[in-house]
């Protein structure tokens, strides 16, 4: 199978929004897609156990936006976050999967 391409990008009322080349339409929310970040700092915190009394950081409080998107080679996409994470690498398949 190809890699999928992306024609159009673009943010709108919280979501990412995606056209590929073959047609299909992503509609990812900002929160959707934070949760889906594959940095291994995500990973690893994702695997933690809930903290229910855990803090809140100042970034935590604000609503979450996309500040940045900067291709990374024809493969990818690295994120920059309201929220100040900027590690996550998404692959077009990963996009594409969500």
């Amino acid at each position: 199978m190809d890699s999928p391409i992306p024609q159009a990008l673009k943010t709108e009322a919280g979501k990412l929004l995606i056209e590929w080349k073959d047609g299909h339409r992503s509609a990812l929310s900002f929160k959707e897609l934070r949760a889906a970040c594959p940095c291994a700092g995500c990973k690893e915190d994702a695997a933690k156990p809930v903290n229910p009394l855990r803090m809140l950081k100042p970034s935590e409080l604000v609503p979450l936006a996309i500040q940045k998107m900067e291709p990374v080679g024809r493969y990818a996409y690295r994120i920059v976050w309201s929220d100040g994470h900027d590690t996550g690498i998404f692959t077009l398949e990963h996009l594409r999967s969500l």
